[in-house]
C-alpha cells in the first residue's frame, strides 16, 4: 500500500494569528484503520481539509492516493439514493449496483427500500450509513471520516463499528471510546506539542498515555530533587574552594613555612572543579526536566451547584403518546423524575426522545396522556443544536444571565486557550460550541438539568470531566445520549423507547 508523508507542515487561518500546526512531520500507511483523536480545537478537521487540498499551507504533504471526505454535500436531496450514488461516483455503472447493495446489506439495511427512496426521506442515521456505503464502493480511495457517530443511535454505532472493522484505508475522527475500540488498529493523536502515531486501539493508546504520564511525573519529581541537591552541593564546593584559597592567602601573609602551599592550591582547584562538575550535572538535569510534561493533558475538576426542588416529584408522565400531524412518534410512555434521579431517555433516532424534552420545556407539542411538570421549577437546558451561537463570549454570558468569570473559568478547564476568548463563537469548532452550552449549564443553579445529546463532538477527556462532575454533585437530570460508556456511568434509571 501507499504512504502518506507529512513533512514540516505549518498552517494557520488567515483571520487567526495562532498556528494550528507548526513544523509537523509523520507518515501514515494507507492500509491502516486509523483513529484520529485530540481535544476540541486542536485541528483534526483542519488536517483532513489540508489533505483534501482545501487550504494553502507551508511544508509538504505527499500522498499517492485519492481522498474522499465524509460527510460530503448532497446538492439535491430529493433524488433517490441510487441516483446520488451514481453522481458521486461517475465510474459507477448500472451493472455494478450489486456492489452498493452488498455494502448497504452489510450495514443491516434493506437495499431495495433504502436505495430507491428519496435521500431526504432517510433518517440522519440512515443517511450516514448510506454515504459510508457509497464511499466504500469507490476503488483506490482513502476515506477521511469526520465524526460519523453524531447522528447514530447506540445500535447504529455498533453496526457501523462492525462495518468499519471489516474495512481498511481510512482515518476516523471520533470521540466515542467504545466505537473507536471496535474498528481501528492505529491511533493518530494531536497532543499539546506534537502529533504521534501508535499501533492499537483507543484503550491501548490511553493505557500507554497514562503509563507515560506517570513515568514523566515521577521523573520530574526525581529531577527536581536532584537539581535542588546538586545546587546545594555546588554551593558547598564553591564555598569550600573560596575558604581554602583564603586560608592559603592568610598563611602566605604570615610566612608560615610549615604550610604546604602547593597542597592547599591543589585542594582549592580540586574543589573548584568539583563545583563545576556538579553545576554541569545540575544543568543536564534541568535540560532533561524541560523535556518532560509537555504533553500531559490537564482535566481539572468542575463544579456544579444544583438545587433541590421543594417537593420530591418534579415530573410525572403516564400513558403519553406524541404526534406530528397523523404520525405517532411514541406511545404509552411512562416515567417519573424525583429529586436526585438521572433519567436516561434511550432509544433509536426518531422515537420521540427530543419531543418529550420539548414537551417538558413547555413547547407546543401535540400529545395525549398525562403530563405533570412541577410549578416554578428551574430548568437548565442543553440543546443538540449549536447553530444559534454567534458573537463573543462576553455578550453571550450577559444575555444568558450567568457570571462571566465563572463561565470562562469553566471553559479554561475545558481546554479553551485564552486566545479563543477573543474569537466569535461562529468560528469555533463544533466541539467548542458544545462546550459553551455545557459551561453555561454548569453556571446555572437549577432543580432539573435537561441535556439533549450533550457529548456530540466533545473530546474524551472532557467527557470524563463531565462524568465526574455529575457523579460528584448528583444533580437531578434527564438526558439523551448515545455514548454507552457515559450513560452506564451516569444514569440512575433508563426509559427505553422502541421505534
Amino acid at each position: 500500500m501507499a504512504t502518506i508523508t507529512v513533512s514540516n507542515l505549518s498552517f494557520h487561518y488567515d483571520e487567526s494569528y495562532d498556528n494550528i500546526f507548526e513544523n509537523v512531520s509523520f507518515s501514515i500507511d494507507t492500509s491502516w484503520k486509523l483513529g484520529f483523536i485530540g481535544r476540541n480545537g486542536r485541528g483534526k478537521t483542519t488536517f483532513l481539509n489540508l489533505l483534501m487540498g482545501k487550504y494553502e499551507y507551508s511544508g509538504n504533504i505527499s500522498a499517492n492516493v485519492h481522498f474522499d471526505y465524509f460527510p460530503f454535500e448532497i446538492n439535491d436531496k430529493s433524488k433517490t439514493t441510487y441516483e446520488i450514488a451514481y453522481e458521486i461516483n461517475s465510474a459507477f455503472e448500472e451493472y455494478e449496483k450489486w456492489k452498493l447493495d452488498r455494502e448497504v446489506s452489510l450495514l443491516e439495511m434493506e437495499p431495495e427500500d433504502i436505495l430507491n427512496r428519496p435521500f431526504e426521506t432517510l433518517s440522519k442515521g440512515e443517511q450516514t450509513k448510506v454515504l459510508l456505503a457509497i464511499l466504500f464502493i469507490r476503488d483506490n480511495n482513502f476515506l477521511l471520516i469526520d465524526e460519523p457517530t453524531n447522528h447514530l443511535d447506540a445500535q447504529s454505532r455498533v453496526i457501523v463499528a462492525k462495518y468499519l472493522n471489516g474495512k481498511r484505508s481510512f482515518i476516523l475522527v471520533s470521540h466515542d471510546r467504545t466505537f473507536l475500540n471496535n474498528c481501528v488498529n492505529h491511533i493518530l493523536s494531536i497532543n499539546k506539542t506534537n502529533i504521534e502515531i501508535q499501533q492499537g486501539n483507543f484503550s491501548s493508546w490511553l493505557e500507554n498515555k497514562e503509563r507515560q504520564d506517570i513515568f514523566e511525573l515521577a521523573e520530574n519529581e526525581k529531577l527536581k530533587r536532584d537539581i535542588s541537591r546538586l545546587e546545594q552541593s555546588a554551593k558547598q564546593a564553591t564555598d569550600w574552594s573560596y575558604k581554602i584559597e583564603a586560608s592559603k592567602s592568610r598563611n602566605t601573609a604570615q610566612s608560615d613555612n610549615r604550610v604546604d602551599k602547593g597542597f592547599i592550591g591543589a585542594k582549592a582547584a580540586k574543589m573548584a572543579q568539583r563545583a563545576k562538575n556538579t553545576e554541569n550535572r545540575r544543568d543536564k538535569a534541568v535540560e532533561d526536566k524541560s523535556k518532560l510534561l509537555k504533553n500531559i493533558e490537564t482535566a481539572e475538576s468542575l463544579k456544579l451547584n444544583p438545587l433541590t426542588y421543594k417537593n420530591n416529584r418534579l415530573i410525572d408522565i403516564s400513558n403519553l403518546s406524541i404526534f406530528y400531524g397523523e404520525n405517532k412518534v411514541c406511545e404509552d410512555v411512562d416515567f417519573v423524575v424525583e429529586n436526585g434521579d438521572r433519567i436516561h431517555l434511550k432509544g433509536p433516532n426518531g422515537c420521540g426522545k427530543s419531543s418529550i424534552i420539548k414537551l417538558i420545556l413547555g413547547q407546543n407539542i401535540s400529545y395525549v396522556g398525562n403530563v405533570f411538570v412541577a410549578n416554578e421549577m428551574k430548568i437548565s437546558y442543553v440543546s443538540q443544536d449549536t447553530s444559534f451561537l454567534m458573537g463573543n463570549l462576553t455578550d453571550f454570558a450577559r444575555e444568558s444571565n450567568i457570571d462571566e468569570s465563572l463561565f470562562k473559568s469553566i471553559l479554561r478547564k475545558f481546554d479553551f486557550a485564552r486566545i479563543q476568548f477573543d474569537k466569535n463563537m461562529e468560528n469555533y469548532s463544533e466541539g467548542q460550541k458544545k462546550k459553551v452550552l455545557i459551561a453555561k449549564s454548569l453556571c446555572e443553579q437549577a432543580d432539573l438539568y435537561i441535556w439533549d445529546e450533550p457529548l456530540n463532538y466533545i473530546d474524551f477527556l472532557s467527557r470524563i470531566q463531565i462524568e465526574d462532575v455529575i457523579l460528584n454533585y448528583r444533580p437531578t437530570m434527564i438526558f439523551v445520549e448515545h455514548d454507552e460508556l457515559f450513560s452506564e456511568k451516569i444514569a440512575t434509571d433508563v426509559v427505553l423507547f422502541l421505534k
